[in-house]
């Protein structure tokens, strides 16, 4: 295969080599093909030897002659020419049909191509729709998950409220020594109180005591000094 190729290869780059005309000319070329039926650039077209077999049969028709059998003769390689023009255009009126159905076809299949792409992009918005929703979900998932972990890491509830009864208790307990205190502070504070009441009334009472005994003492010597006179 290739060697083939070679060859093929180096056909192509030779009729590359040798080829005399230009696009542009080329396109006329096979556009004047097209329209004189003519498949080669020898001989003359189609087209042009029925025109010439037309000629000839009017010409030879218009003569004033005895001629039926030229005529005939024309007439009959001029029909034969007509067929022979005839079924290329028959063959191009297929290919047309064929091709305006293939048209046909390639529509349809470019309309279904494009329902297709939309009904594609359609799916994908709704695959990115349904994509942003998952992320989310698991986003919330993934929270639910530390949060049941966080609550996995605490002790269980009996635990927990035997704790809270446990503090319960050990705050009543320290209301009630709050209170006892708070009692006992009242109470010093009252004794406390009485103890200075007690006090000042002792020493009022001292004071009096040392003024009697002053009094007493004075009175004692102004009595003596007035025997001694």
């Amino acid at each position: 295969m290739s060697v083939k190729a070679r060859r093929i290869s180096g056909r192509s780059e030779t009729v590359t080599a040798n080829y005399a005309f230009d696009p542009a000319e080329d396109d006329v070329i096979i556009r004047n093909r097209l329209l004189t039926r003519t498949t080669t650039t020898r001989g003359e077209p189609p087209l042009k030897k029925l025109q010439k077999k037309f000629t000839s049969l009017v010409l030879e028709i218009e003569k004033d002659e005895d001629n039926y059998n030229e005529c005939g003769k024309l007439a009959k390689a001029f029909l034969q020419e007509l067929s022979t023009f005839e079924i290329p255009l028959l063959k191009s009126q297929a290919i047309v049909a064929a091709n305006l159905r293939e048209k046909e076809n390639f529509n349809e299949l470019k309309d279904e191509m494009n329902r297709q792409i939309m009904q594609a992009q359609a799916d994908i918005e709704d695959l990115k729709k349904q994509l942003e929703e998952s992320k989310i979900e698991r986003r919330h998932k993934e929270e639910c998950e530390v949060i049941r972990k966080l609550i996995s890491a605490q002790p269980p509830r009996s635990e927990s409220e035997k704790i809270i009864h446990e503090l319960e208790k050990e705050i009543a307990e320290l209301e009630a020594e709050n209170t006892a205190s708070w009692r006992l502070l009242e109470l010093r504070k009252k004794q406390f109180t009485l103890l200075l009441h007690v006090v000042e009334e002792l020493q009022n009472t001292i004071e009096e005591e040392q003024k009697s005994l002053m009094e007493e003492q004075r009175s004692s010597v102004e009595d003596t000094a007035m025997s001694v006179d």
